[in-house]
């Protein structure tokens, strides 16, 4: 998105004089989210009372903003929210792009199939080649575009990519049978497949675990602040087993949250179906700290840098350090904005929270 590229290029210098170089300690927090079938739970959390209750424990005060997507970050960004959901990519491409070191405090999900690649004319990956692709440029929908073509031969440059707003790709894409070819997400992605002779040839589930869900919390904030990462967890993992039971009370949570979103409970349960839900915080935690996300998240950032969008200050793509929860870092040693922190998540495996 072109949002994206302006705000990582031009915001670091602003953001730098504007922001404080420590944190303070401190009782009242902001964290935004969004309408995504992965982050609904957040309305819950906050409606139930799971997330009162959680911030009473720690004596803090969370007030939890819905936001629309790209916003949210940008008020993450300039310090206006303290945490708020992100993808990796996005995490990479806006606030540690403009400087801002950030901190993955809970991984709620992934994509797995959820982003697709849609097509007319029973057309498939290789039949792209010389093709429109309509998308959101520089998103995730770019980055799957570019691992599809990659898995079958094809580079980047051999389609022509169509810039295309969130708002207006599914309507534009159903109502103009010439486009053959689009990328986008869900309810996106379940809109477009309703209209006759369009297939899906290509989705986040063919590349597990590299478009990450999480909750990103400003380093500075975290450090000073550590009690906001473990009321946001318990509350989540919370969230998370009323989810994953069975019964009138997971029932009329997944209603809730299909409220949230706009979508019936029926669509939603649809939604998540092609989300990889983390509900043990285990599971979140083996994953954060295992081998394959050193990998995925090296394929992210080398696409963002392909594309310019780390910022003016990333000479190379292992300019930017990625620290993991094993200490591994990939690129810089000396230069770490992004960082996966699971102990929050191992607390909540233990119950230690």
């Amino acid at each position: 998105m072109k949002t994206i590229k302006i705000i990582a290029l031009g915001a670091l210098f602003l953001l730098a004089l504007s922001i404080p170089s420590q944190a303070q300690k401190k009782n009242e927090f902001k964290v935004g989210w969004s309408i995504y079938a992965g982050w609904n739970p957040w309305d819950y959390a906050k409606q139930s009372g799971i997330l009162k209750k959680w911030a009473n424990k720690y004596d803090i005060k969370i007030n939890l903003v819905k936001m629309d997507y790209i916003p949210s970050i940008e008020a993450y960004t300039s310090g206006e929210l303290d945490a708020c959901v992100m993808t990796n990519m996005d995490a990479l491409t806006i606030p540690v792009a403009s400087g801002i070191a950030s901190t993955a405090i809970i991984l709620g999900d992934f994509s797995n199939g959820n982003d697709a690649l849609l097509v007319r004319n029973n057309l498939d990956v290789s039949g792209l080649k010389g093709k429109k692709v309509s998308l959101v440029e520089y998103s995730v929908s770019h980055y799957l575009l570019s691992r599809a073509l990659d898995k079958n031969n094809l580079k980047d440059s051999d389609v022509k990519v169509i810039n295309v707003s969130d708002s207006d790709i599914a309507p534009a894409y159903v109502s103009n049978s010439d486009q053959e070819a689009v990328v986008t997400w869900n309810p996106l992605v379940m809109e477009i497949m309703k209209t006759p002779g369009v297939s899906n040839i290509f989705d986040s589930s063919q590349i597990p675990g590299e478009i990450l869900d999480m909750m990103m919390m400003n380093s500075k904030t975290l450090e000073s602040n550590p009690q906001l990462a473990k009321a946001l967890n318990g509350a989540w993992f919370e969230v998370m087993s009323v989810m994953s039971t069975r019964g009138a009370k997971a029932d009329n949570a997944l209603k809730a949250m299909a409220e949230a979103g706009g979508s019936s409970l029926t669509e939603y349960k649809a939604q998540l179906k092609t989300t990889a839900m983390f509900y043990k915080p285990v599971d979140a935690v083996d994953y954060m700290s295992g081998d394959e996300i050193q990998t995925k998240m090296r394929r992210v950032r080398n696409f963002c840098f392909k594309y310019g969008l780390l910022g003016d200050r990333v000479q190379s793509a292992d300019d930017l350090g990625i620290e993991f929860p094993s200490g591994v870092v990939i690129g810089d040693q000396n230069n770490v904005y992004f960082k996966f922190d699971a102990s929050y998540m191992q607390m909540a495996s233990e119950n230690k929270l």
